[in-house]
């Protein structure tokens, strides 16, 4: 047993390579800036799909250059190759006590593949933390969002007072909005993920995993609300 401090309390983590959590949300609910904090406290690396899929490629290995190919046509990568990615990611040493698992399964397909996978080593889905944002404040992060093309940055209007001339404040490039950071597009993206993740959620209701966690809120308090969440869900598994 591996004994995890976060804050003043202490919960014993299951060992287990195959045993992972699942944190779900539509484009712009936070998934990213929750991993991180979710990740750093728990000492468990943060795993996304494409994250995988752009690093194969870049490293030109098999998976990759299979991959390569749908992705160089604008079609979706198949599922049993995605699910390939991630087993073999959860294999590796960093993952020897669980990993978070960033906007993946997105559909009913990836997840029963998913589960087949990590039943099969052992393992399985400790929990899935479903960050819900209605779709107006989902709009609102994304296209409030601007990004420097020179040095990466990535800036919200609503958070940090800008240069009126609209340039960089880290490098003084001019900061851009990405084309499909624009209302329609983020309302249509919003309506498709909605479509097919509702089944995903619905499937690992059943099985008494989901927590639903309102992601509107400021990110320090979604952040409080997840890893308790967490917690409590450990605390269920070791006492079972």
């Amino acid at each position: 047993m591996h004994v995890q401090t976060i804050g003043n309390l202490e919960c014993s983590v299951r060992a287990g390579r195959y045993s992972v959590t699942l944190l779900i949300g539509a484009p712009g609910a936070g998934k990213g800036t929750q991993a991180r904090v979710v990740c750093e406290t728990l000492g468990i690396p943060h795993i996304a799909s494409g994250d995988l899929l752009r690093d194969h490629r870049r490293r030109g290995t098999p998976l990759g250059e299979i991959a390569r190919s749908y992705m160089d046509r604008g079609d979706l990568v198949p599922d049993d190759l995605v699910i390939e990615m991630v087993i073999e990611r959860l294999g590796a040493p960093d993952a020897a006590e669980g990993a978070l698992l960033d906007g993946f399964p997105r559909t009913l397909a990836q997840a029963e593949a998913l589960d087949g996978e990590l039943a099969a080593r052992g393992g399985g889905v400790r929990a899935a933390v479903n960050l819900d944002v209605p779709t107006e404040a989902l709009i609102a992060r994304i296209c409030g969002r601007r990004i420097c093309g020179n040095c990466g940055g990535t800036f919200h209007l609503q958070l940090r007072r800008l240069p009126r001339d609209g340039s960089c404040p880290d490098c003084g490039e001019r900061l851009l909005q990405r084309e499909d950071d624009c209302e329609s597009v983020v309302a249509h993206r919003a309506a498709v993920y909605q479509q097919s993740t509702t089944p995903v959620l619905e499937h690992y209701r059943r099985r008494g995993l989901v927590h639903e966690v309102d992601g509107a809120r400021p990110v320090q308090t979604v952040a409080d609300e997840v890893l308790a969440l967490l917690q409590d869900r450990v605390r269920e598994l070791v006492a079972s």
